[in-house]
């Protein structure tokens, strides 16, 4: 391997070659020269070289701290068109909730009219949402027109 001087690199700059690598060995070469006189000078006067830390501004400081995601509720609304086994089997398959909960759900849903069924964020809110209102008719009920209604909202 042939090993190029910094003359060599100097006269192809003169000649219209490339000289960022010339000026970025150069640098370099300033930079130590400079690191080793300020060590020199620290060890004449007896002392360890100090490490001088800048502070960062503010506003850097508040532009890296990650901002909260909102997050939204994905309520399931009460109807009388839909049976218990139903709503069971919907939040198992939508949701991924274990039989137990569901059916949890399912009674909060029949007394108090309403449910939280998932909080997340808010394209994730309206996926689910979405989803609820596709899952379709509840077979074993004769009148059932559709879908159970949910709603998101956003959580406090």
């Amino acid at each position: 391997m042939r090993m190029w001087s910094l003359d060599y690199w100097d006269t192809r700059s003169r000649r219209g070659g490339r000289s960022g690598a010339a000026e970025a060995f150069r640098v370099c070469q300033n930079r130590a020269k400079v690191e080793e006189a300020d060590v020199d000078q620290a060890a004449d006067a007896n002392e360890a070289p100090v490490a001088v830390k800048s502070r960062p501004d503010p506003k850097e400081e508040e532009r890296k701290k990650p901002r909260k995601v909102p997050r939204y509720h994905v309520v399931l609304w009460n109807d009388d068109d839909h049976t218990y086994e139903y709503v069971i089997r919907m939040l198992a398959a939508l949701f991924g909730h274990p039989a137990e909960r569901a059916l949890q759900m399912a009674r909060e849903v029949d007394t108090q009219g309403r449910c939280i069924v998932l909080t997340t964020t808010r394209e994730h809110a309206e996926l689910k949402r979405d989803q609820i209102h596709a899952f379709g008719r509840d077979p074993l009920v004769r009148g059932c027109a559709g879908s159970m209604t949910a709603t998101i909202e956003p959580a406090e």
